[in-house]
């Protein structure tokens, strides 16, 4: 008798591949819940204004003689700054704030600059008209103190000087900071490269994992945000189309944790770790390089048995997508030697290399994508012609292997049932 055949599409780039696997071989199609109806972008953020978390509005904080600082995000991220700002202002207004003791300014961290076209998009014409927007300088820091696990606290300047600090921002799953947004406004946003790269050399804790707050990469955020004096938070959630599903305002700690409650009901998916698990990062342009990619690799972990297999399904039509990941994946000859040298030397860029070399030493790693075959293997994976081979190999080793599908990677967190 024939076994039934599930065929189930993948994204690929800008196309699909569509998957013919066995139905005894599935185990669950691991998907996100998004809700269908979605509220008004402006009426969420008024009303977490309106009811801040664990704070004060900032109505009741600022008065007419109040220096302000909103940090907002850069044009790497996806937060739709232009909605934000102007309810934001207004709950300034009611308490006397004035444009000219406001400036907003743009959290780089370690990014490169933006031009004044990308800095006028990102805030809106009209704020941008009448607000001083300046860019944050890594060279104008002035260091403040240092965390328990020895961060130096070191901020820009223009945002010490102010008398009240607020962070914006979105709240997604972070690979090594558990969650984005909350106190990732100050650091890395707003510090120094030195406080940014000891905080980030962290990453590489176990417990520097997405859809955690207890790992040491954002506790020592946490801490510095403290000890810098983050007043109060404004951050959103935006689900797969980047709308506004929920807003969150108040203290920079308390109301991030509602926000990420938020984002756990809509993309944290319960599992038991099967044996193999084939994951799409959603297609383009989450899976435009490998840099990219690789955040759907991170999330499949948590679906797979130890020993298991994952089978990475990236277009990766620009390559690899970072000099100096491709840099470190040519040198580094094992996943050990890569280890070893993130724990020696920290650079941007290799700590993707160290990352992959860690995951490969725990589960047997396929990749399907446009890549060269020999740039696969440097980078820890078994290159793969097509999916249909990725599947066969698996099944080879065990006929019997029990499968998860993760068609939208980039953005669902299976959470083991075992943990």
């Amino acid at each position: 008798m024939t076994p039934k055949i599930n065929k189930i599409p993948l994204a690929f780039g800008s196309t699909a591949i569509e998957l013919d696997i066995p139905e005894r071989n599935i185990s669950s199609v691991i998907l996100p819940s998004e809700p269908e109806k979605k509220e008004d972008a402006a009426f969420l953020i008024k009303k977490a204004l309106e009811n801040p978390v664990k704070s004060k509005r900032l109505s009741e904080i600022v008065n007419p003689d109040s220096g302000i600082v909103i940090i907002v995000s850069d044009v790497t991220r996806p937060t739709p700054t232009a909605k934000l700002l102007p309810p934001l202002l207004e709950e300034l207004y009611l308490g006397g704030a004035k444009d000219e003791n406001i400036t907003v300014v743009f959290a780089l961290g370690l990014h490169r600059d933006q031009t004044e076209e990308e800095s006028r998009k990102l805030v809106g014409n009209e704020v941008y008209g009448k607000i001083r927007c300046i860019q944050h300088n890594t060279h104008k820091c002035r260091r403040i103190g240092m965390t328990s696990r020895g961060t130096p606290i070191e901020i820009f300047e223009s945002v010490l000087d102010a008398d009240i600090i607020i962070g914006t921002g979105s709240i997604e799953f972070h690979y090594y900071a558990g969650y984005s947004g909350g106190a990732k406004s100050v650091l890395p946003g707003v510090s120094s490269t030195e406080a940014v790269i000891t905080n980030h050399k962290m990453m590489i804790d176990e417990k520097a994992v997405s859809g955690r707050v207890d790992g040491p990469v954002r506790q020592d955020m946490e801490e510095a945000a403290k000890i810098t004096g983050l007043d109060f938070i404004l951050n959103v959630v935006l689900d797969s189309k980047k709308e506004i599903v929920a807003a969150v305002a108040g203290g920079f700690i308390e109301a991030h944790r509602k926000g990420m409650e938020v984002v756990d009901s809509m993309y944290k998916v319960p599992v038991e770790p099967a044996d193999a698990v084939i994951v799409s990062c959603g297609g383009f342009p989450k899976d435009i390089n490998l840099f990219q990619a690789n955040k759907a690799l991170d999330n499949a972990t948590q679906a797979v048995k130890e020993g298991g297999s994952i089978i990475l399904v990236a277009e990766c039509a620009e390559g690899i997508g970072n000099q100096v990941y491709e840099c470190w994946n040519r040198e580094c000859r094992s996943p050990d030697d890569a280890i070893e040298r993130f724990k020696k030397c920290f650079e941007f860029g290799g700590h993707k290399t160290a990352i992959i070399a860690k995951i490969s030493k725990k589960f047997r790693l396929y990749l399907v994508s446009k890549l060269p075959e020999e740039q696969t293997r440097t980078a820890f994976f078994t290159p793969m012609a097509s999916l249909k081979d990725a599947l066969s190999a698996v099944l080879s080793e065990n006929p019997d292997a029990k499968i998860h599908l993760m068609p939208h990677g980039g953005q669902t967190l299976p959470v083991r049932k075992d943990n």
